[in-house]
């Protein structure tokens, strides 16, 4: 599986965005290529997900590891495809998603281009309980919801997002996480600077 793809952006279609490495072009398909768009001839970092059929292979690409995620937990419900999954992510709502799924909102989930009722059931039924990234309801250490935008990384900020991912990795859940975001996120550091300043954040809770 390609991880990422680094080079520079250079072009954007209503579907897809072209990215040169190294005078290679790759074409990746995005929930909303037009969100590139101020990066355009820079270069630039897109996590991707490869998707290998018998009769094509495509790339699909995401802002940051969190959206992709977002987009592989979709793509595990019984009918629901790729291009199904980049509709649901091009509302630009993830948290509003989650939180449809939570309160089985079917109303909401019907709304996106190829969700019938049997498909948002589907989504109901295969995800509620299992997207505790992006739920709101998680709590701070004095009880109190976590706000959504403390638990984003910054854009750009590649070494928190794999401090992140390493901390998921030695079995830290997302609500110890989201109590230390807040302190970091405003600094600059390397990823093991990272790690070792939220875990001396998380033991001090």
């Amino acid at each position: 599986m390609i991880e990422f793809v680094t080079g520079k952006l250079s072009d954007i279609d209503t579907e897809y965005i072209v990215i040169d490495v190294n005078g290679i072009g790759y074409l990746v398909y995005c929930a909303n290529p037009f969100s590139f768009r101020k990066e355009e001839g820079e270069t630039l970092t897109v996590y991707t997900y490869q998707h290998v059929r018998e009769d094509a292979i495509k790339l699909f690409g995401f802002h940051n590891r969190s959206e992709r995620r977002l987009f592989e937990k979709l793509l595990q419900v019984s009918g629901i495809g790729p291009k199904g999954a980049l509709a649901i992510l091009a509302s630009g709502a993830p948290e509003r998603v989650v939180q449809a799924i939570e309160e089985e909102d079917e109303r909401f989930l019907v709304q996106f281009p190829g969700v019938g009722k049997k498909t948002a059931r589907q989504i109901i039924l295969d995800l509620k309980g299992k997207l505790p990234e992006w739920m709101p309801s998680l709590l701070d250490k004095n009880g109190d919801p976590v706000p959504e935008s403390a638990f984003k990384q910054q854009k750009g900020n590649e070494e928190l997002d794999e401090a992140v991912e390493a901390l998921r990795a030695l079995g830290y859940v997302d609500r110890e996480i989201k109590r230390a975001l807040p302190k970091l996120k405003d600094k600059e550091m390397t990823t093991d600077g990272y790690i070792k300043e939220a875990l001396k954040l998380m033991l001090q809770v």
